[in-house]
């Protein structure tokens, strides 16, 4: 049976002309070890990108027809943040940099918050504990792919040129909240004022100028490229696709955990990095492919 038929429709994509656009930046406030900038023409050919970030119920989809096991399954395990446990949960190993992250045994994408969770009320929230491995698995079935970086960012910026975010360059313009980030004391307390402590659903907040949803916080999404922090400065202006190898895959977009203290990468240039086996809580994946 064809994946595409339950799980990604032709109506959940946006058709993009390709055509070049100023990818990256040069404003001050970047992480430079990122490789935010320069700012630089790019050209992409034509393209399709989905309106959303895959959900619970396309991912469930996928895994009733194959019988799929994600990576967070195979290994037993996978990272929540601290909030989301309850306050008798026993201890367990966190990340030595990031101590929010505790390794919790039994999160999955079906328990998001570990073995006393579930999906009740997510059915329409990105899959997350998901890996890059998971989510090509998921493109294969599903007769699509991952975008490039490139198409990833030409899409998030939705038309608008060299603005901070995917809105604009105002964070909140005439007081309306656009995305789904931190708000409050970062990592202590989350106050929620966006309506959301975790995930949103992926139709949340307003749609940018291409007709997307969520392509800043929510949850990280997965690129295919390779991340390097300086292989675009003298790489391919057309169609670019990261280097050839690395230890590392990009993520774009920032999640519900961002806060202008820690991390500010829901700006539209920001990038990230994990390594193809990773899964967490707050990462995830839209997919792309060929022009209709």
């Amino acid at each position: 049976m064809s994946g595409a038929s339950d799980g990604i429709h032709d109506g959940d994509f946006v058709e993009l002309p390709g055509g070049t656009f100023v990818m990256g930046t040069d404003e001050p406030f970047r992480y430079r070890g990122d490789g935010e900038g320069p700012a630089r023409e790019i050209m992409l050919s034509p393209f399709r990108i989905s309106k959303y970030s895959v959900t619970n119920t396309q991912f469930r989809s996928f895994v009733d027809d194959t019988g799929y096991r994600t990576e967070a399954e195979q290994y037993g395990w996978s990272f929540v943040f601290h909030l989301f446990l309850p306050d008798d949960f026993p201890d367990t190993r966190g990340v030595a940099a990031t101590p929010w992250w505790r390794q919790v045994f039994g999160a999955k994408w079906t328990q998001p918050a570990g073995p006393q969770s579930d999906l009740g009320g997510l059915a329409d929230h990105p899959v997350v504990h998901v890996s890059w491995k998971d989510a090509k698995a998921y493109c294969r079935w599903a007769c699509v792919r991952l975008p490039s970086e490139a198409e990833w960012e030409m899409a998030a910026r939705g038309g608008l040129v060299q603005k901070r975010f995917v809105w604009g360059d105002e964070l909140m313009p005439d007081g309306q909240i656009m995305c789904n980030i931190f708000e409050g004391s970062f990592p202590i307390e989350n106050t929620a004022e966006d309506g959301y402590v975790g995930t949103a659903p992926v139709d949340a907040f307003p749609a940018n100028g291409f007709g997307l949803h969520n392509m800043a916080g929510n949850v990280w999404e997965w690129c295919d490229d390779w991340f390097h922090s300086d292989f675009h400065l003298d790489g391919p202006r057309h169609d670019p696709h990261g280097p050839p190898s690395g230890e590392a895959k990009v993520m774009r977009g920032g999640s519900y955990l961002c806060h202008d203290s820690y991390c500010h990468r829901y700006r539209v240039s920001a990038r990230s990095s994990n390594t193809p086996d990773s899964s967490t809580g707050n990462l995830g994946f839209r997919v792309a492919a060929g022009p209709g």
